[in-house]
């Protein structure tokens, strides 16, 4: 063999071994195992962490609903008394309510029936003014002040709101939450025929802001409503008109209890206002 062959046979040789070194050390991966780029898990390795999410099968649908029914609780001692008030509401605003609103919207233009809502919106800034200085809330009180003389003279006794425009939005006050702002609990819900969700306090609040507006009689309102019923029709037809609640419209079984927990929880932000 001459020296040129010993020179070849060493180099086959030595990268024989290169090549047995080399797959010692590194693994052969099987190409099912190999996985394109974006299917590669995250660093922590929890690509699917619902997958290692473990239930407790002692809690079913049952304690489900019953812990949520807990959640919309409020204080409800009347409720049996309730519900009939809350039924009967349900059937007059179907049967008399809205036919007579259908009505009301068929006979009357669009520009006056906002002219009908804005002027009993308009008195009604008397008792959010009365309110708003027992709690002490200067701002709002200036804000209605302002409200009611704008109003009355450019708006044409309140028929227009050139007030809002003016960037004096409607701030109301009534002395429910005058009430709930000097500590005073809302005690027991109750549901008001007619009128529909309240509770105790609020339903005094309600005579109270009642017997405000009689005693200073704005415009001579209160004193012509003694005289022509037709005005106190108006006003409660208005303030029907001016609601967009629809019974059903929640399109649940639950429909009293998620009125009873909405007002309440509103009342509740009112007062912290």
């Amino acid at each position: 063999m001459t020296p040129r062959h010993h020179w070849l046979l060493a180099l086959l040789l030595g990268c024989g071994a290169a090549q047995a070194e080399t797959a010692a050390v590194v693994p052969l991966i099987p190409p099912s195992a190999a996985k394109p780029v974006d299917q590669q898990p995250d660093a922590d390795g929890f690509k699917h962490p619902l997958d290692s999410l473990k239930f407790n099968p002692g809690l079913d649908q049952r304690e489900f609903e019953r812990a949520s029914l807990d959640a919309l609780d409020v204080y409800d001692p009347w409720e049996s008394w309730n519900r009939r008030v809350y039924h009967f509401n349900y059937r007059f605003d179907d049967w008399v309510f809205l036919p007579v609103l259908h009505g009301y919207e068929y006979i009357t233009p669009r520009f006056v029936r906002s002219g009908v809502s804005n002027f009993f919106s308009n008195l009604g800034e008397v008792p959010s003014l009365v309110n708003s200085l027992l709690q002490f809330k200067g701002k709002r009180a200036m804000n209605t002040t302002a409200r009611l003389l704008f109003n009355t003279t450019f708006g044409v006794l309140g028929v227009w709101d050139p007030a809002t425009r003016m960037g004096l939005p409607k701030q109301s006050e009534d002395f429910g939450q005058t009430l709930g702002f000097y500590g005073v609990p809302a005690g027991p819900y109750v549901v008001l025929p007619i009128l529909g969700p309240s509770n105790l306090r609020d339903t005094g609040g309600l005579v109270s802001d009642f017997m405000v507006g009689q005693d200073i009689d704005y415009l001579g309102v209160a004193s012509a409503s003694s005289d022509h019923w037709e005005i106190t029709a108006l006003q409660v037809i208005d303030k029907r008109y001016s609601t967009d609640f629809r019974y059903g419209q929640m399109n649940t079984p639950f429909e009293y209890e998620k009125l009873r927990y909405f007002y309440t929880e509103s009342r509740k932000l009112l007062i912290k206002e």
